[in-house]
């Protein structure tokens, strides 16, 4: 099979390609990057089925002819908004299978508009697929199976887990701007959440508070990500769906002040994400087993309130084993673990789906659990009824931690 790996050399598509290039199954990789240098060492590292080539994404005519060669194609470049809908669309015209992983939301509806159109070029297409969204979403299938009558879907993260990776050349670098941009913009503006059964647009960074099974409450604000549009409209019964982050009081009070300046137009979106760039460049990477608290908030998650034998409840689902705890790690790899399955015939959906709707969990995270250090269980899963759930948490928690320490 031949792989298109689209901004392979960059800081998130780098860890999927690592992945790739030892399948058997995998006859060439291509890995195809602006920066034409940084692409070429790069595959030189991976071996002799892979090479790099400088390719600019906007050369509509260049990006058709090289997937005309290409049997499926893993699109990393960002921000999706402006990328997504024209690379998905040259690929289905091409007959390329297609993984992104896309964290626009309005990107995402429009590629999600493409289903018949890829499911008439027989293209299974998969949009979203790295962490949030990605694992989070499968979390949040997880956890509404735990209930009767899902109602209610938060899926979170933090917003100091996920640290950036260093920059592997001019592709990476590329790359960790266009996630920060992306991250303005899903905080400034108006964002698209469900709620009561309806589309509703509201300004992010909304605060609210979310009791955890085995945690308590806890407070997480409002962040625009697909996950919010995609997930009422696949598990049954769910009427409400957002997406949130939660970070401690200086991230907050920052992400709370741009959004200000933003909005007001004081700053420029990529003035903004100029100021966040450096100020994970001077606050202090926090060591990755604190990021595992026992008697906080999991750094991914989601949560399902709903129905449970006639009462109400809650049930969450959290990641207990990574593959790293940078944003290319926990980005790439998963990206890499979904394409697994599509390389192997485990996933063939026709169309254009979000992960919860393509994606078995079950098969998703035994393959994620190949590139993850440690032993046991990849998921933990705790409910409102259960009377040991907090002592669960903890001693699933510590033992992340444990295994953390060890492997830093």
């Amino acid at each position: 099979m031949r792989i298109l790996a689209l901004g392979g050399a960059g800081g998130m598509g780098r860890y999927a390609c690592r992945v790739a290039a030892g399948w058997p199954e995998v006859t060439e990789l291509v890995v195809a990057d602006l920066a034409a240098g940084a692409a070429r060492d790069f595959a030189a590292e991976l071996g002799p089925r892979a090479h790099g080539v400088g390719l600019d994404v906007r050369d509509a005519p260049a990006l058709a002819a090289m997937l005309a060669e290409a049997d499926v194609v893993v699109n990393t470049v960002g921000p999706y908004f402006r990328f997504g809908v024209p690379i998905l669309t040259a690929a289905i015209d091409a007959g390329c299978h297609y993984l992104d992983i896309c964290d626009d939301w309005e990107p995402t509806l429009d590629m999600l508009e493409l289903t018949e159109r890829a499911r008439a070029a027989g293209v299974t297409a998969v949009v979203g697929m790295g962490a949030s969204p990605g694992v989070a979403n499968l979390l949040a299938v997880q956890a509404a199976a735990a209930l009767e009558r899902p109602e209610e879907i938060v899926t979170g993260w933090s917003l100091e887990a996920a640290q950036p990776d260093e920059a592997g050349g001019a592709g990476g670098a590329a790359e960790v701007s266009a996630a920060l941009i992306h991250g303005v913009r899903q905080m400034t503006g108006t964002i698209r959440v469900v709620r009561d059964g309806r589309p509703v647009d509201e300004r992010p960074l909304r605060r609210f508070t979310v009791d955890y099974p085995g945690v308590g409450p806890r407070p997480l604000w409002t962040f625009g990500h697909p996950e919010a549009v995609t997930l009422a409209g696949v598990i049954p019964g769910a009427r409400t769906s957002v997406n949130a982050m939660f970070a401690g009081g200086a991230f907050i009070g920052l992400v709370r002040a741009l959004r200000w300046a933003v909005d007001r137009r004081v700053l420029t979106p990529e003035r903004a994400a100029r100021v966040i760039a450096l100020a994970e460049r001077r606050l202090p990477a926090p060591a990755p087993h604190t990021l595992l608290p026992p008697d906080g908030l999991p750094p991914l998650f989601a949560l399902v309130t709903g129905s449970h034998e006639g009462r109400p409840v809650r049930a969450a689902a959290t990641l207990l084993r990574a593959p790293g705890m940078t944003m290319g790690a926990l980005t790439g790899v998963p990206l890499a673990a979904a394409l697994r399955l599509l390389v192997t015939g485990r996933l063939d959906r026709p169309g254009v789906s979000p992960p919860e709707a393509a994606l078995d969990p079950a098969e998703f995270f035994a393959e994620l659990a190949e590139h993850c250090p440690g032993a046991g269980p990849m998921t933990l899963l705790t409910t409102s009824w259960e009377p040991s759930a907090g002592e669960r948490y903890r001693t699933a928690i510590g033992a992340a931690r444990a295994a953390l320490s060890a492997s830093a």
